[in-house]
């Protein structure tokens, strides 16, 4: 960001540096020189100046680009926005260009990945969304080994924490893993732009900037085998992508049951593969044309399952004619155990193919001169009656092949053959006798008859077909709502994908009658409308749809409709949640309070009742051992209270708190003292060296007592809780390690929740508040607490707060791992 700002300066840009976080980087202090760097704004929070960038200031000196760095960053509160990235919009809303740096694990989208890989919580995240809008984004990359490097010669953080921070956050797997996160999102952005480039050109050809591998499938069951196949190519190449797709139509694809459809989609999604349902009069253009719409650079087809008798009698396949018509998209047939077992007749088609209405004619003239040249070799075997219906039973063969038109060409041959070579006198036509002429007419009538016969058939197949690969598609979406597995935005990238349309948006019913009105006459020839609600309409782009179309059209809105009250539901779900939250505390905490506290009143009030009575004269040792079971009982009672009341305030987010320098080595002999008497030994460890934190001394003192009472129940006897402390980049850790049971992984959240014992069965050991109340005062307090195993047995608790001389973050926990790292480093 800084060489941008110098070379555009050196080239005579008004340049000022408006925020620079140089983490006391002596090479990133010295890119300063020659940069007009605007003063900041100094704020108080809890008792501490922090400062700021000035966005009054930069406003008011209007440069032409403004340096920001630390996107994600949260504000310290009393300034106009919370967020940075906020700020910025603001200078952008006034005409400033400006240049800021943001890390990969700041983005929101990848929040809960990066968690994952590192163990560390990003609290400070930017929306996705800010990033696009980007005019430019420039990767900054480098390896792993390299960035260690520049650590190891202290050009990232000072020699001493450089230790720390190579074996905690800045491992290699942990860098690498950023590195290809980073790499894999801006690739993504680039392919955006290219797509938004090809449609804004008309660009309709394949480039093959990566391999996106799209798998036919018809819901049979040669399906596994070629998902398996297509993700295999997929997988040669780093970054490939696989795409199902099926086709509802009637072309052996539409009688694919909806059950074997959800197996393969299950399968293409446990490979990493996307799956899609498109709506398409003809197999191999809809293919093609999906395939082409998602830049797809390889075809995976299986071989047909049809038989040779159907091959010889419709002529070429899906598979032949979508290699035929694929362009420079490559396509491969991949053979499979049920290649050529389809059915002995094909499926009867929508409409005649073009085969079919050549074929039909053809077959009609020569079908009969090849039966009659068979005829004459067998004459005197056969009567004239056996002759005429064989004649009958070819006409009608050619009729349920080409058609009304072959059918009358072919009775009308069959009809003059037959007068010719068979009827007496041969070689002669007598057209007027009538018996010829009844023959004649009986052919007519037998091919037009089975000829309309087939026809109906026809059309009753394409209604249902139609019909079919409509139920198939709405049932799809239909489960995929119930199922909560696709919102708005998935259903109308499916829409789009079914109709083939260049676009489908929700709109507001004012501005789409405005663009009607606009256009002359309400209506638009490429735009299609259906209502959602009361206010919005799905809208389709790209074509007029047909009267069957709309009416699928109209139930696809309706889905859409239906997925939009379950979002507003799930969102109104959402805001009853904390109200059930609070009741279910609320519940519990009676529940405890009338438990827990009966036992140290009950105690209390018996010694005192006790050494009130004066009907027992009580010794010396006696009163003495009364009144400590009383003090204790009050002393007890005092801390439940105590813990519930801070609870309370945490809750209710009215916690007062006053940060300030302090010194663990002060705090911590506070807090063992209030610990009761027990014979496991605490050890500190590296307390007195630790530098000091920003905090408040006696919340820290109850978080560290809380801690260290919970180790010291679950340590066995002969064990021992060793308490430490470390540095680690502009943070201090603080660990209390026991050698008990430890915890199983999926348990380090339970631990927090308010009134868990995690099966303690000592009833007089609390309310369970100590470790929620823990976390609470510490991420109050801008930490963090988490859990970790003890290398040999046993749980850590890891108390990570600001170090004084850093620059903490107030308003939310920073939860980065050892310090902040510009975009210059990763």
């Amino acid at each position: 960001m800084l060489d941008e700002g110098r070379r555009r300066a050196a080239r005579g840009t008004d340049v000022v540096v408006a925020f620079v976080e140089c983490h006391r980087r002596p090479h990133t202090e010295e890119m300063l020189d020659g940069l007009e760097i605007l003063p900041r704004t100094v704020r108080e929070y809890r008792g501490t100046a922090l400062t700021e960038m000035d966005l009054d200031a930069v406003l008011a000196r209007a440069p032409q680009v403004a340096l920001v760095d630390e996107l994600p960053h949260t504000n310290v509160p009393g300034g106009r926005h919370a967020k940075r990235w906020e700020d910025i919009d603001a200078l952008l809303a006034a005409g400033i260009d400006v240049i800021t740096t943001v890390n990969i694990q700041h983005l929101e989208s990848l929040n809960d990945v990066v968690h994952k890989i590192t163990g560390v919580p990003q609290r400070e995240t930017v929306p996705d969304e800010v990033v696009r809008r980007a005019h430019q984004i420039e990767l900054v990359d480098m390896p792993a080994d390299a960035l260690r490097r520049r650590m190891a010669h202290g050009n990232v953080y000072a020699p001493e924490k450089v230790d720390a921070a190579l074996s905690h956050y800045f491992r290699v797997g942990n860098l690498t893993a950023l590195r290809e996160l980073a790499l894999l999102w801006v690739a993504g952005r680039v392919d955006e732009a290219l797509q938004k480039y090809r449609s804004e050109h008309g660009i309709g050809g394949v480039w093959e900037t990566r391999e996106r591998v799209v798998v036919a499938l018809t819901g049979g069951p040669e399906g596994a085998t070629l998902i398996r196949r297509a993700a295999r190519i997929a997988d040669r190449s780093a970054g490939g992508d696989l795409l199902a797709v099926h086709i509802a139509r009637s072309d052996g694809l539409a009688e694919a049951s909806p059950a074997a459809l959800a197996k393969q989609r299950a399968l293409v999604e446990s490979l990493g593969g996307t799956f899609h349902s498109v709506v398409g009069d003809h197999v191999p253009s809809a293919l093609l044309d999906f395939a082409r719409a998602e830049s797809a650079t390889q075809l995976v087809m299986g071989t047909s399952r049809r038989g040779r008798l159907s091959h010889f009698v419709t002529g070429r396949g899906v598979g032949e004619t979508t290699v035929e018509m694929s362009g420079d998209i490559d396509v491969h047939m991949v053979t499979h155990e049920r290649a050529g077992r389809g059915r002995l007749l094909p499926t009867t088609t929508s409409s005649l193919s073009r085969v079919r209405r050549v074929a039909g004619p053809v077959t009609g003239l020569v079908l009969p001169i090849v039966l009659t040249v068979l005829l004459s070799h067998t004459r005197g075997t056969l009567n004239l009656t056996t002759d005429a219906l064989l004649f009958l039973l070819a006409v009608m063969g050619v009729a349920c092949i080409g058609g009304v038109v072959s059918a009358l060409l072919a009775s009308i041959t069959a009809s003059l053959l037959l007068n010719w070579f068979f009827i007496p006198p041969i070689h002669r036509f007598t057209i007027g006798e009538t018996n010829n002429a009844l023959a004649l007419v009986v052919f007519a009538v037998a091919a037009v008859t089975v000829a309309t016969i087939v026809d109906h058939s026809l059309r009753l197949s394409r209604r249902a077909a139609n019909a079919t690969a409509e139920a198939e598609t709405l049932s799809s979406m239909a489960g995929s709502i119930l199922r909560g597995e696709q919102g708005v935005d998935m259903l109308l990238q499916r829409t789009r994908e079914a109709f083939g349309m260049e676009s489908a948006e929700l709109a507001h019913r004012t501005d789409v009658d405005a663009e009607l009105a606009a256009a002359g006459g309400g209506q638009k020839a490429d735009l299609v409308t259906a209502p959602v609600g009361p206010d919005d309409v799905l809208v389709l782009r790209g074509r007029r749809l047909a009267a069957s179309e709309r009416r699928v059209f109209v139930a696809f809105a309706g889905h859409v409709a239906a997925a939009l009250e379950r979002a507003r539901l799930a969102e109104a779900a959402a805001e009853v949640e904390p109200v059930k939250a609070a009741d279910r505390m609320r519940t519990a905490l009676l529940a405890a309070v009338s438990h827990d506290l009966r036992t140290p009143i009950a105690s209390g009030w018996a010694a005192i009742s006790s050494l009130r009575s004066r009907e027992v004269r009580f010794s010396d040792e006696d009163r003495d051992e009364l009144l400590a079971t009383a003090e204790e009982s009050l002393v007890r009672l005092n801390r439940l209270v105590d813990n519930l009341l801070d609870m309370s305030r945490l809750q209710a987010g009215a916690l007062t708190l006053n940060l300030q320098p302090t010194a663990l080595a002060e705090v911590l002999p506070m807090a063992l003292d209030t610990l009761p008497a027990t014979r496991t030994p605490v050890v500190t460890r590296s307390i007195a060296e630790t530098a000091d934190i920003l905090a408040d001394p006696p919340l820290l003192e109850r978080v560290i007592a809380n801690l260290v009472a919970n180790a010291v129940r679950h340590t066995p006897p002969g064990g021992k809780v060793l308490v430490s402390g470390s540095a680690l980049g502009e943070r201090v850790e603080l660990r209390v390690i026991d050698q008990g049971p430890g915890l199983r992984p999926e348990d380090h959240d339970r631990i927090f929740e308010p009134f868990q014992r995690m099966g303690d069965t000592d009833n007089t050991t609390g309310l369970g508040l100590g470790l929620a109340l823990s976390r609470g005062l510490t991420e109050a307090m801008g930490g963090t607490l988490t859990p970790e195993e003890t290398p040999g047995g046993g749980l850590t608790m890891v108390v990570s707060l600001p170090a004084a001389g850093g620059s903490p973050v107030p308003h939310e926990p920073v939860g980065e791992g050892p310090g902040r790292l510009d975009a210059q480093d990763v």
